[in-house]
């Protein structure tokens, strides 16, 4: 399995991170840039959240359609044969946003967040570093969200915070709400989450249905490059981004997404794997053609 070609996914800029603080991508330009870098650096997919573009406001999260829209079609003119994954996570009951922006964009893939999380950090005083945040997603609102993924033929990525979460998707596939075998990224590094260690994997690989597509989202510092190599010599697709992290395997802080998927095509290569092109990534995937 380790000898398959890895598709490499850039996670473009994330939900609420300040660009006034770090070199995130916020404009339709930008993140068209940012895709163009990520794509000649070995990237086949980018994952996209889409921000405010009120000046000053582009730290907040947009779920404006026309904002959706303009920023995958600058995207998709900059580089065309890049697959695009959008954002759905939303909190909350209200999934008009989302859905609407599903419409309008119609991307090849979009996360599916599969479970709810307590989403929790400690700063080193043991106080809060935010107020205790529900990442509600219970069954009927993923239904939801599979069944609007379905009308518009888009695949699903099961975002899997949790042990239990990816034991829930294994019963999504069966019951038919998402394909099976099933996509799934095992995010790694949330506090209140799955730890981003590499011996968690082999044990995580024995709760995945026959033929899953799997990849990690490591959340951290350099201290997720330990996990990325794990993952590649174990079969599995890869992701990074300034979503994901700002820091290179040397400890040093990135200032683009291509610096980053640089540095993880380096990590496919490592463990004897070659990177997979957009029109590969598709087969492999199983992904309409562009």
């Amino acid at each position: 399995m380790a000898s398959r070609k890895a598709v490499i996914t850039c996670a473009l800029t994330g939900v609420l991170t300040d660009p006034e603080q770090h070199h995130v991508p916020v404009t339709p330009e930008q993140m068209a840039k940012e895709a163009r870098r990520a794509r000649d650096a070995g990237a086949s997919i980018v994952h996209c959240h889409f921000r405010s573009q009120e000046p000053g406001m582009g730290r907040l999260p947009s779920w404006d359609p026309k904002v959706a829209k303009a920023i995958c079609d600058a995207i998709r003119a900059e580089v065309p044969d890049i697959i695009i994954n959008a954002t759905t996570g939303v909190v909350g009951e209200d999934l008009s946003g989302p859905l609407a922006c599903l419409e309008a964009v119609k991307p090849e893939m979009a996360a599916l967040n599969a479970g709810s999380l307590n989403y929790l950090k400690l700063r080193s005083s043991n106080d809060w570093a935010w107020p205790p945040i529900l990442f509600d997603n219970p069954v009927a609102k993923i239904e939801q969200f599979a069944s609007a993924m379905k009308k518009h033929g888009v695949v699903a990525e099961c975002e899997c915070f949790d042990t239990g979460i990816l034991r829930s998707v294994a019963m999504f596939a069966k019951r038919g709400m998402v394909p099976n075998p099933p996509h799934v990224s095992l995010v790694m590094g949330v506090e209140s989450g799955m730890p981003n260690k590499a011996s968690w994997l082999p044990l995580l690989l024995e709760e995945m249905l026959p033929g899953t597509h799997w990849q990690v989202i490591g959340i951290g510092r350099q201290e997720v490059w330990a996990l990325h190599k794990k993952c590649a010599e174990l079969g599995g697709d890869l992701r990074t981004g300034l979503e994901d992290t700002f820091y290179l395997p040397d400890g040093t802080k990135a200032t683009s997404n291509g610096q980053l998927i640089e540095a993880m095509a380096k990590v496919a290569t490592d463990a004897g794997r070659t990177v997979a092109t957009p029109t590969e990534a598709r087969e492999i995937l199983g992904l309409r053609k562009a």
